[in-house]
């Protein structure tokens, strides 16, 4: 008995067809008979035919049936962040619907690494998702479009020719705030997110500042100055995890002058900031008010429940899945802002007098 697997010919000749109406059996592309296709499908289940090559249907279609999704930091820290993989959750929803698949790419990261992975160089995808605020120059996007790739941007800055999907975090930002200073907050400090690959962590100054690269960051600290906050200290962070925060809070919260209110610009950087507090001894918010973003579920924070900045996470993946079905389907897709609402918790009080 041979080994050799059988094909689609073999199918066929078994069933009494032509290769071309086996085909079509197997593809539901077209018509035929119900009688032919049950026929085809028995000589099928007979010989042991699982089916056409898919590396063969993608060579004929000019498809590879997957998405590139560029995650933009190390894989083991976006799995620690609810915001990544709720986000994820509404992308993959979306496309698993679609009959397509994901391959996750990590950004760059560590010493030495080169600034493009290489399967954003070589890897087979028909559409790629860049996430967490890429810029016009960043050479991800620029292998992207060598290459030909149609891009959907979340949450980066708008560029020509690249599908955008994004959140009102500039005014949310603001809107916190305000909330703040309406508290009678004066001395406040923010604890940001990363503002480069460089990913520090400490003050920063103002040349440091001016230096800002990934516009999440950018947009979410212009937002708090919107609001007319002039920022008693600015600590950067390595990336949106607790224990960032925690060493952020403890550096603020133990300045002579201390600031009355923290603002995060993620939940898990505020409640790494709730945590410090807690470790030195003062009560939140009777003696510091944290505010964070993102609009977590935090349970083991509890009996804290932080004031955040709620965004649409699930609905913010499903509208970049939304975007790679129009890329697909030929069409250029509008850029998606979605709003995002102040939620009041139990970390923000008023100032101590």
């Amino acid at each position: 008995m041979s080994n050799q697997r059988p094909t689609l010919a073999d199918v066929a000749a078994t069933a009494g067809v032509s290769v071309s109406t086996a085909s079509l059996a197997f593809s539901g592309a077209g018509p035929i008979a119900a009688t032919t296709r049950d026929r085809v499908l028995a000589a099928a289940s007979e010989l042991g035919y699982s089916g056409p090559n898919p590396l063969g249907r993608q060579l004929r279609s000019g498809r590879s049936g997957i998405v590139g999704v560029v995650i933009g930091d190390a894989l083991r820290r976006s799995f620690r962040d609810p915001v990544s993989i709720q986000v994820l959750d509404g992308l993959v929803d979306t496309l698993g619907v679609l009959g397509l698949g994901v391959l996750l790419i990590p950004g760059s990261t560590g010493p030495g690494a080169p600034l493009v992975d290489p399967l954003v160089e070589s890897a087979a995808m028909d559409v790629a998702v860049i996430m967490w605020g890429s810029t016009p120059h960043d050479p991800v996007l620029t292998t992207l479009r060598r290459r030909g790739v149609p891009v959907v941007l979340l949450e980066g800055q708008a560029t020509e020719g690249v599908a955008a999907v994004g959140i009102d975090d500039r005014a949310g930002m603001a809107v916190l705030a305000q909330h703040l200073l309406d508290l009678g907050h004066r001395r406040i400090a923010t604890v940001t997110l990363p503002f480069d690959q460089a990913r520090r962590s400490g003050p920063v100054d103002d040349a440091r500042l001016a230096a800002i690269e990934w516009q999440v960051t950018r947009r979410r600290l212009a937002g708090v100055r919107d609001a007319g906050v002039d920022l008693l200290e600015t600590w950067e962070t390595p990336a949106s995890l607790v224990e960032h925060g925690a060493d952020a809070g403890r550096a603020l919260l133990s300045r002579p002058d201390r600031p009355t209110a923290v603002v995060a610009q993620s939940d898990l950087l505020a409640s790494g900031v709730v945590l410090a507090a807690r470790e030195l001894g003062l009560r939140v918010p009777q003696d510091v008010s944290v505010a964070g973003f993102d609009g977590l579920d935090l349970p083991w924070l509890a009996p804290d429940s932080l004031t955040t900045v709620v965004q649409p996470l699930q609905a913010k993946g499903v509208a970049v899945g939304n975007a790679v079905e129009a890329l697909l389907a030929g069409s250029q897709p509008e850029s998606v802002v979605l709003p995002v609402e102040l939620r009041v918790g139990t970390t923000s009080g008023p100032a101590p007098s």
